[in-house]
């Protein structure tokens, strides 16, 4: 098992959704996250006052699928959220040790 971590722009998460439901893959969690990459931010002014922001809100998509299915996965995120524009994001492939689901105690591939 593999747990995929997606981090993308948030104006590309239901897009990104879409198409991995298209796929088979309807178990995700998501969260709201801030960061900076090569991105890096902008210079705002305000009453000014020049301030910086350099972190940036994204979108974290993390999904656990079956080895065999890692590079579909992988591939469709890619498709759908490139804008070609520095910022599109980074996606991180880790191996998964276990998962067991809790209302019914199955385990790995049954629990995903």
């Amino acid at each position: 098992m593999k747990k995929i971590e997606a981090i993308i722009r948030p104006a590309r998460l239901e897009d990104v959704k879409e198409a991995l439901s298209r796929y088979g893959i309807h178990g995700m969690t998501v969260n709201q996250v801030f960061g900076c990459g090569l991105q890096g931010g902008w210079l705002g002014v305000y009453r000014g006052h020049k301030y910086s922001i350099n972190l940036l809100p994204k979108v974290k998509l993390e999904i656990v699928t079956e080895d065999r299915w890692v590079d579909d996965v992988v591939r469709i995120i890619i498709e759908v959220a490139r804008t070609g524009e520095v910022g599109d994001g980074k996606i991180f492939i880790c191996q998964l040790e276990s998962a067991v689901r809790i209302r019914t105690g199955e385990k790995d591939e049954d629990a995903i």
